[in-house]
């Protein structure tokens, strides 16, 4: 699966990236936090970080020796 076939996996949308806060509004939702005294928080992704998330987690998958799936970046395995 290429680069842009995995972007399509997600929906993407305006927001502000955990790595990049400044750099790119094109964002998705990976995760969301719940702290205990707060409303959830969303966490976004940018395409570059979810393309660096995705190949950690095809490597990780691929040493536990487990399918790599796509679309999933901000799971763990």
């Amino acid at each position: 699966m290429d680069s842009e076939e995995i972007l399509a996996l997600y929906d993407w949308d305006t927001g502000v990236c955990f790595r990049h806060p400044g750099e790119n509004p094109d964002t998705t939702a990976v995760k969301s936090l719940q702290p205990a005294s707060a409303p959830a928080e969303e966490i976004r992704a940018c395409r570059n970080c979810v393309l660096a998330m995705e190949a950690a987690r095809r490597a990780a998958a691929e040493g536990a020796g487990i399918p790599y799936v796509p679309g999933r970046a901000g799971d763990a395995l």
